[in-house]
């Protein structure tokens, strides 16, 4: 599970991204659209944070 975490953060992030520009080119509110954007930011900072090398 640990391998396997990295590329299902960065699928997340991008459905999240797809899911903001969609939101967006609907006219929803911009507050949900910057949320979702977040989350996106998030989940590729997770997922490229977790690939860095630890402590052993």
């Amino acid at each position: 599970m640990r391998n396997a975490l990295p590329p299902l953060l960065f699928l997340l992030a991008g459905v999240l991204v797809g899911g903001a520009v969609s939101l967006h080119r609907q006219g929803a509110a911009r507050g949900v659209t910057g949320v979702v954007g977040l989350l996106a930011v998030a989940a590729l900072a997770g997922g490229i944070l977790w690939l860095l090398p630890g402590e052993a």
